[in-house]
């Protein structure tokens, strides 16, 4: 089924509309639109495709439809139109950044606090210390008693080991096996890459030490994010409240008691290498806890080698052209003001 002009149409409209009401989306609704010259049972059969394609779900047999996941990821990535600042944002951006972002011990704090309130909804700021330690060289000795020692030697050439109890079926020569798989596959790597498919290939590739990797992995892990300097604020939690998808009390004590720093720990590996600002739709999100929200993050350079990173989390159903405008000029404008100033270029030198 061709997903034609109509359809972005009918959905950009339908998402558009949801994100104003939390309200079910009828085609009644949408026919009485200016913009739309379409019949309401024209409009019916478009939202039937799109629901049949995965882009719309009806929540009740008699309701009207709201977009899926798969529909906020077309929304986001073809259908929404730009969202301009106004003067009183930028104004008002501008002066809270000026104003109350006056120590840069507690910058972290204050941004998350600010980006909380200019977007009405739970934010995170970080600031990591760009280029940390990799793994130089794995070593596995036997040390006898069903048991031997995991020897990491880092870039930064320290080094630390850990005493692993080993299963019967391995030996000396299974230890060897493992450590040129290791050395060949997880060397000069950051944290960020210690990916469930990396485990995969290396518990393939271990024979009858396979299952040594899980624990490898985890110690090596948690060793390199030891070494990196990262400070991590949440704030605005309670903002979710305010949203009818946490209307229910369950739901948002559920929600708030796990929106926390560990459960928020792994979207900075997501922005490695990425430039711009990132959209994780639901499912898209690495924490089963944020299965059923929406993340919206950006970068920003502090400078000194550190690197900052802002984000909002949030109901699908939030306005993604507003937040992600928000974000982006608050990652401009604190790039600008923690950026070194331009040094004034000197004259060329005339030829006599």
């Amino acid at each position: 089924m061709e997903l034609t002009e109509r359809k972005k149409k009918v959905l950009r409209t339908i998402v558009d509309m949801y994100i104003r009401t939390a309200e079910p989306v009828g085609s009644k609704a949408i026919a009485e639109l200016q913009d739309m010259n379409y019949s309401s049972a024209t409009i019916r059969s478009e939202m039937a495709d799109l629901t049949a394609m995965g882009y719309l779900e009806q929540p009740h047999t008699s309701a009207g439809r709201v977009p899926s996941a798969a529909g906020y990821r077309l929304y986001v990535d073809e259908l929404m139109a730009d969202y301009r600042l106004s003067l009183d944002e930028t104004a008002s951006i501008n002066t809270a950044i000026e104003e109350k972002m006056e120590k840069v011990d507690k910058l972290m704090e204050k941004v998350a606090k600010l980006v909380s309130q200019a977007t009405d909804l739970p934010a995170i700021s970080v600031a990591a210390r760009a280029g940390g330690a990799t793994v130089k060289r794995f070593d596995l000795i036997l040390a006898g008693s069903g048991s031997f020692i995991l020897v990491v030697m880092l870039s930064n050439d320290q080094v630390v080991n850990k005493l692993i109890k080993l299963p019967l079926q391995v030996g000396e020569n299974e230890l060897k096996l493992l450590s040129a798989v290791l050395n060949a596959a997880m060397t000069d790597l950051p944290v960020e890459e210690f990916t469930p498919a990396l485990m995969e290939r290396l518990m393939n590739s271990a024979g009858a030490a396979a299952s040594l990797v899980p624990v490898i992995v985890d110690f090596t892990a948690e060793t390199l994010r030891n070494q990196s300097s990262t400070s991590m604020t949440v704030a605005g939690q309670a903002r979710l409240l305010q949203h009818p998808e946490y209307h229910d009390i369950n739901k948002a004590h559920r929600m708030l008691t796990t929106l926390d720093e560990d459960t928020l720990s792994t979207l900075p590996a997501v922005m490695q290498g990425a430039n711009g600002t990132k959209v994780l739709v639901g499912p898209e999100n690495v924490a089963e806890e944020l299965k059923d929200t929406s993340v919206v993050m950006t970068k920003f350079d502090i400078g000194d080698g550190l690197q900052g990173m802002i984000g909002v989390v949030g109901p699908t159903r939030m306005d993604y052209a507003k937040v992600t405008a928000r974000l982006s000029y608050f990652a401009e404008s604190l790039s600008k003001m923690f950026g070194k100033p331009e040094q004034p270029s000197l004259p060329e030198a005339k030829e006599k």
